[in-house]
C-alpha cells in the first residue's frame, strides 16, 4: 500500500505541467487572403489551418488582433477583410461585423467590444458615419452591431480599457501617403458614453502596434519614422493621467516592437529597430518594470537580460515577429517570421526560460491567445513588479495568495512550485 501511494504521488509530480492552449494568428501575405490560425495544445501543434477545419471556409485576410471576451466568445479582427470574426474557444463561427473597415486591435469590458480603424466611414445601427481622422468602434456582443463611435487621431492603433476608459496610440502612420504628420497623442475615451475625455502628448510619433497593459501601466511602441527619429517606447501611466496629471508617462530609448506582460506584471520586449538608410535591423530585448520606471523617470526598471537561454534563441531568429507570456502558466513564446514569405516557427521555453521546443507554423505567424486551462476565463490583472515581495505568494495568474495551495502549483520567488 504505501507503494503505491509512493507511486501515485510520484505520478502526480511527474505530470505537474501547464495545460498550453494556445490559438496563434497566421497574418499570411497582404491582399492574399491567406490568413490563417495555428492551434497549439501540450507540446505540439494540433492544425495551422483551425479556422478552416472547423468552419469550413477561410478565416480572411491579415488577420490583426485577438482577444477573449467571455468563457464562450472570442473576438478576431481581420484587417484587410474588413471583418471582425466572432469564434467560440473551439474555432466554431459565431458571427461577423462587417461594418468597420481598416479594423487594427481590439480592447473589451465583457459586455462590448472596442476596435481601432485607420478607416474614414462606419456602418452603425443609427445609420452611416464619416471621419476626418480614425476612430474607434463600440460593438455590442449581444447583437455584433456597432452601436456608437468616437473618432480620434489619425491611423488609430493600440487600445486598452482601464477604469471604465479605453486608451488609443494613436500612429498617423499613413503620413508618407496622406496630408497630414505622424501622430504623437495617447486619446483617452470615456467607454460608456463613447466621447473623446482628452488626448495626452507623448511627444512621440508613430505610437504603433498593439499595446501591452500590466495594470494600470501600458507600454507602447514608437518606431519613429525609419530615418532621422529613432524607435523608442513609452511607458504610460493610465492611472495619472485619469487624475489629471499629465506628467503620466516616461520614454524610454529603446525599441518595443512585440511586447507581452508577465506573471510579475513586468513587460517582455523585442525591439526591431528599422532605418531605410542602411535596410537594416538592430534589436534589443527587455524586462521592463512600469512601476520602477515611473517611479525613477526612467532611471531605473530595465533588464537586458533574460531567463535560461532566452536570450540567445531569440537572437539566432531569422526574424522575431512576435513575443507572448501565457497569463495561466507562465509558458513563454515568440515567433519567426523568417523571409515574411514561407512558413514560420512558434518557439516555447518554459518560465525559467528552458527551451522547449520549435513548430512549423504558416507565414508571418504574429499574435497570440491563450484559452484558461479549466476552461473558466477571467480576466487576468498581473502584480506590477515592483509591488511584489520575493517571499509573496501567488496563483498561476498572478493573483495574491495568504498560504500555498494544497495540490496545486503556485509562484514564490519567481520559481513554480507545489505543495503536498
Amino acid at each position: 500500500m504505501k507503494k503505491l501511494i509512493l507511486l501515485l504521488l510520484c505520478a502526480i509530480a511527474c505530470n505537474i505541467q501547464a495545460q498550453e492552449r494556445i490559438i496563434l494568428l497566421n497574418e499570411g501575405n497582404w491582399q492574399a487572403d491567406n490568413g490563417k490560425i495555428s492551434y497549439f495544445e501540450d507540446g505540439g501543434i494540433v492544425s495551422n489551418q483551425w479556422f478552416r477545419d472547423v468552419n469550413k471556409r477561410k478565416l480572411g485576410d491579415t488577420p490583426n488582433d485577438i482577444i477573449q471576451i467571455s468563457n464562450n466568445l472570442i473576438a478576431i479582427s481581420v484587417n484587410w477583410s474588413n471583418i471582425i470574426q466572432f469564434i467560440s474557444p473551439d474555432g466554431k463561427s459565431m458571427a461577423e461585423t462587417e461594418d468597420v473597415p481598416n479594423n487594427r486591435k481590439l480592447a473589451t469590458d465583457g459586455r462590448y467590444v472596442y476596435v481601432t480603424s485607420y478607416g474614414h466611414e462606419c456602418g452603425t445601427v443609427n445609420g452611416y458615419v464619416t471621419f476626418t481622422k480614425g476612430y474607434v468602434a463600440k460593438i455590442d456582443i449581444q447583437t455584433f452591431k456597432v452601436v456608437a463611435t468616437c473618432e480620434v487621431g489619425y491611423e488609430p492603433e493600440g487600445i486598452a480599457y482601464y477604469k471604465g476608459h479605453l486608451f488609443i496610440a494613436n500612429t498617423g502612420g499613413y503620413a508618407f501617403q496622406e496630408d497630414h504628420e505622424y501622430e504623437t497623442t495617447v486619446s483617452i475615451i470615456n467607454a460608456e458614453t463613447m466621447q473623446l475625455v482628452k488626448d495626452i502628448d507623448t511627444e512621440q510619433i508613430n505610437l504603433y502596434g498593439k499595446l501591452s497593459q500590466s495594470g494600470q501601466y501600458l507600454c507602447i511602441n514608437s518606431p519613429g519614422d525609419y530615418y532621422d527619429i529613432p524607435a523608442a517606447t513609452v511607458i504610460f501611466d493610465c492611472e495619472k493621467a485619469l487624475d489629471g496629471d499629465d506628467d503620466c508617462f516616461v520614454v524610454l530609448e529603446y525599441a518595443s516592437t512585440y511586447s507581452c506582460t508577465m506573471l510579475d506584471g513586468n513587460f517582455l520586449a523585442i525591439g526591431a529597430r528599422f532605418t531605410y538608410y542602411t535596410n537594416e535591423y538592430k534589436f534589443n530585448y527587455l524586462v521592463i518594470n512600469p512601476g520602477e520606471v515611473m517611479a525613477t523617470d526612467g532611471g531605473g526598471g530595465i533588464d537586458e537580460s533574460l531567463p535560461g537561454t532566452m536570450l540567445a534563441d531569440l537572437q539566432a531568429l531569422g526574424m522575431p515577429y512576435g513575443v507572448y507570456v501565457n497569463p495561466y502558466t507562465g509558458y513563454i513564446y515568440a515567433t519567426d517570421a523568417g523571409s515574411f514569405a514561407a512558413a514560420g516557427a512558434l518557439i516555447q521555453w518554459s518560465p525559467e526560460g528552458v527551451l522547449l521546443g520549435r513548430h512549423k507554423v504558416y507565414i508571418n505567424p504574429a499574435h497570440f491567445l491563450a484559452l484558461p486551462p479549466n476552461g473558466d476565463f477571467t480576466k487576468i490583472v498581473p502584480i506590477v513588479g515592483n509591488n511584489r515581495q520575493t517571499g509573496d505568494i501567488y496563483d498561476l495568474r498572478g493573483v495574491r495568495l495568504n498560504t500555498p495551495p494544497i495540490g496545486k502549483p503556485y509562484i514564490q520567488g519567481g520559481k513554480k512550485m507545489i505543495r503536498y
